[in-house]
């Protein structure tokens, strides 16, 4: 059976069908996308498999990559062009890090530049036009270098079963518990972090009561230990011991227990 072609939902020119019961998908990029992928391949091409291979044996951050990756306008691709960005999407944003992988740099170079391209979207969608302006533009031109702290060591991916405590205290929140898998904190300036600020009112609404934060990566609070893993050596993950680190009020992204 072949049912009429739906337009595909991804900003480009493509379409779904069902073939037989099993969903084939048929995309026709934009010139403009295809002119994005063709530069990011001439970009990545710069950064040979040799490379690579060094900084999978050294563990070395490809901190040239990434700032290269800036200085071409790529690490803003879907943020809006009135902080600095693009102005484009994900569809864009997808084409972009599928070449990177392709390119040779694999998972790597992918995780090196991800949190930069996609990880501060809540702020773009749920922060002040305040926080967009001071925290947007450091990211894409990779003046900050942030790092995402969600999961822990008690809850693995369990997001609802969050621990680590963000209390009020006068004019900031006070924050302690531990996270695990953090990537990019041995190079990191600043931390999007989520915590519990209260415990859920309503059993059936488990992720309520946790709140997101965009802030100041403190050391002298935070306490980083590097994880041994197998394969992306070049990206480090990191075990987080956070003890009273203080985040302004200002730094919270969104409503209060509604970081989720």
């Amino acid at each position: 059976m072949v049912r009429r072609p739906e337009p595909c939902l991804a900003g480009c020119s493509g379409v779904v069908r069902c073939i037989d019961g099993e969903i084939k998908v048929s995309i026709d990029f934009t010139p403009e996308q295809i002119q994005i992928r063709n530069s990011v391949a001439q970009l990545c091409a710069e950064f040979g498999d040799q490379y690579w291979l060094e900084r999978d044996t050294t563990g070395e951050f490809p901190e040239d990559f990434c700032q290269a990756i800036a200085d071409h306008g790529y690490m803003g691709i879907a943020m809006p062009a009135e902080y600095g960005g693009s102005g484009l999407g994900i569809t864009e944003a997808a084409i972009l890090m599928q070449e990177i992988s392709r390119s040779g740099a694999g998972n790597g170079g992918v995780s090196s530049v991800s949190l930069g391209i996609f990880g501060l979207n809540p702020v773009v969608c749920y922060g002040s036009e305040e926080q967009k302006r001071r925290a947007l533009p450091p990211v894409i031109s990779r003046e900050d270098r942030a790092c995402f702290a969600v999961t822990e060591p008690e809850t693995g991916l369990d997001t609802t079963r969050l621990q680590t405590r963000a209390v009020r205290k006068n004019d900031r929140y006070v924050v302690n518990g531990r996270k695990a898998w953090t990537s990019t904190a041995q190079i990191a300036n600043k931390i999007l972090l989520i915590a519990r600020t209260s415990e859920p009112g309503d059993p059936g609404k488990p992720i309520d009561g946790l709140s997101l934060f965009y802030t100041n990566l403190d050391r002298s609070k935070v306490e980083i230990h590097e994880i041994e893993k197998m394969g992306r050596k070049c990206v480090d993950s990191n075990l987080l011991f956070i003890d009273g680190l203080e985040i302004p009020f200002e730094d919270r992204i969104g409503e209060e227990g509604k970081g989720f």
